[in-house]
């Protein structure tokens, strides 16, 4: 899909967008580019588990799903950080629609790894013919959920989401938003991260448990052909560049 920019959005982040977010988007609209924003609700999710005493387990940074969690994720995204990401939206004038796989299957997806994970899913095909007639007219917030061919619900990772996404749609640009400037070591942004560098740092317990999946899911889009893969936490700032092994290492910081 030509001029596409992918953008994914933790729940934490929805609460601390700044105007730059906004007035980027505006001008990307301007140049006709179209704009797909995955949004998660992870530590909304949390909470309300903790409210109604579900137990929260993670293993490799992945939310295991039961039939309660799964409930549960589908009224925090659906119902509460959707919404709330479609609000700020319209008060800055952005034409949005929110959607979510039911919407005509627009999201078609598998267990990733039923005895492990849970009711977690995988996305294996995107309506590409009625995202691309959405974002010809509107920015398009999308929920990180499947629906598999019996039309169960799974819960996927939004990082993972957004990579996948973005990679099934040839998109030019994907950014992995989240609460802090990038990668860090030593509080320095690590301007740009290979393979084997993020292998280094995870050894070194740098990278902690919840940066793993934003990383993996990095990495994967970067392999599935998307050209430019940013973690940041401002769209206007550069945050930390996912490369090929071997290209610019020099410009990481160590």
């Amino acid at each position: 899909m030509e001029n596409l920019i992918v953008i994914k959005i933790g729940g934490n982040s929805i609460e601390t967008l700044t105007p730059s977010f906004f007035s980027q988007i505006r001008q990307w609209m301007l140049v006709k580019k179209r704009i797909l924003i995955i949004h998660g609700g992870g530590s909304k999710i949390s909470e309300l588990s903790d409210t109604l005493k579900i137990p929260v387990k993670k293993v490799d940074g992945m939310r295991v799903t039961d039939t309660a969690t799964l409930e549960l994720t589908r009224m925090v995204l659906l119902g509460q950080t959707q919404p709330q990401l479609l609000m700020k939206l319209t008060k800055a004038e952005i034409p949005a629609i929110g959607l979510n796989a039911a919407d005509e299957s627009i999201l078609n997806g598998s267990f990733l790894n039923k005895k492990k994970y849970g009711l977690v899913g995988k996305i294996d095909r995107v309506d590409d013919t009625l995202l691309g007639e959405i974002l010809d007219k509107h920015i398009a917030v999308l929920a990180p959920m499947v629906l598999t061919d019996e039309q169960q619900w799974l819960n996927v990772n939004a990082d993972t989401a957004a990579s996948k996404i973005a990679g099934l749609l040839k998109a030019e640009k994907l950014y992995l938003m989240t609460d802090v400037p990038g990668v860090l070591h030593e509080g320095e942004i690590v301007r740009s991260l290979s393979p084997s560098t993020a292998a280094k740092l995870q050894e070194q317990k740098i990278i902690t448990m919840g940066m793993q999946p934003k990383i993996k899911a990095a990495f994967s889009a970067l392999s599935l052909g998307v050209p430019s893969v940013q973690i940041t936490n401002q769209l206007t700032t550069l945050g930390t560049t996912i490369i090929q092994e071997g290209a610019n290492e020099n410009a990481i910081y160590f």
